[in-house]
């Protein structure tokens, strides 16, 4: 899997000033996001969050879950160090796509849970593939990362990868009534580190 990375230019923020680079793999339509801080090539313990597209959460600012606020402390943890890389995947709604999750949004309007929606609609629990982050991150030739998660598939994807993790950080934010069920779920059936 050969990775394509676009040229780096600078992205004023409300966190400071950041680079972006976009990368795909080679003959991928899927066009994802690398945002960063300080130097890349040949880095250890990199502070590391890997993001999933959410653009009701991330673009909307949606109550329902907590990507916004996780991608805004992450930006905001990777500024105050001064160094940091966020690999932003295009992968909406767990792998979904974004018909799918508003159509999972409109069964959890009904009662249903995240989990339970995405089931009905009849998906895994979860479809994202954190490969291309993983290739990325080699291709940087990063050798080790701090890793920004709560999600133990994550945190396992990436511990038996060939990147290093040398610790992993909580990315813990403030509930609301609307994303508290949303939340615990996370917690309870998807052993989330909250």
């Amino acid at each position: 899997m050969k990775i394509l990375f676009s040229n780096k230019a600078i992205l004023p923020t409300n966190y400071g000033k950041f680079n972006i680079i976009s990368f795909k793999q080679e003959g991928d339509i899927h066009e994802h996001c690398l945002l960063f801080k300080g130097e890349l090539t040949n880095q250890e313990n990199v502070l590391t969050r890997i993001h999933s597209e959410c653009l009701t959460g991330d673009i909307f600012a949606s109550k329902k879950c907590d990507c916004g606020e996780q991608l805004a402390e992450s930006m905001r943890m990777i500024s105050e160090k001064g160094s940091g890389i966020i690999l932003y995947l295009r992968q909406e709604g767990r792998g979904i796509g974004l018909f799918n999750k508003i159509n999972a949004y409109a069964l959890q309007d009904k009662g249903q849970d995240t989990i339970q929606a995405n089931h009905s609609l009849g998906f895994d629990t979860d479809l994202r593939d954190f490969s291309i982050a993983i290739k990325a991150l080699e291709s940087l030739k990063i050798k080790s990362i701090e890793l920004l998660s709560n999600n133990p598939e994550k945190i396992n994807v990436m511990e038996n990868s060939s990147i290093n993790v040398t610790r992993r950080i909580p990315l813990i934010v403030e509930t609301n009534e609307h994303n508290l069920d949303y939340l615990e779920i996370k917690k309870e059936k998807l052993n989330h580190l909250l």
